[in-house]
């Protein structure tokens, strides 16, 4: 990437109308662990639900490896592992944003095809405009 281009050519064309950015509602981000065999049912399951729009794309996220580690305790009924002893399975970390509004669709659908009984998330607002606080572009790179 070079460095020296103006800023217009990290924004996405969608977001900038006239040197402003476009009304967008409140958007929050879904940051979910699950096993690296399961990560695209997950992956399409939130994109189907809404998470990942960005201008004219969908199913927009990003992905890293990991390993997760977990002990099941008892009463526990694990899909991988045994109770009481510890376990490590290769797990992917997806991140992706999504309107306020899907927040309950978009964790429905990811529960839904997560194979764990008690699967790791968190969601949490986000701000997907402009550093300016009145949403504007600064006309210099629009």
């Amino acid at each position: 990437m070079n460095i020296d281009r103006p800023l217009k050519n990290l924004i996405a064309p969608s977001f900038v109308l006239h040197g402003r950015l476009s009304a967008m509602e409140p958007m929050d981000c879904l940051v979910i662990y699950v096993p690296t065999v399961a990560a695209e049912a997950v992956r399409r399951a939130i994109g189907d639900a809404g998470a990942g729009r960005l201008g004219n794309y969908s199913h927009c996220s990003f992905s890293v490896e990991g390993t997760g580690r977990f002990t099941p305790l008892e009463g526990a009924h694990p899909a991988i592992g045994t109770v009481s002893s510890p376990a490590e399975v290769p797990e992917t970390r997806i991140e992706a944003i999504y309107p306020r509004s899907r927040r309950t669709a978009v964790v429905d659908a990811a529960l839904s095809v997560h194979p764990y009984e008690t699967p790791a998330f968190m969601t949490f607002p986000v701000d997907a405009g402009l550093p300016d606080a009145t949403g504007s572009a600064d006309p210099r790179y629009c």
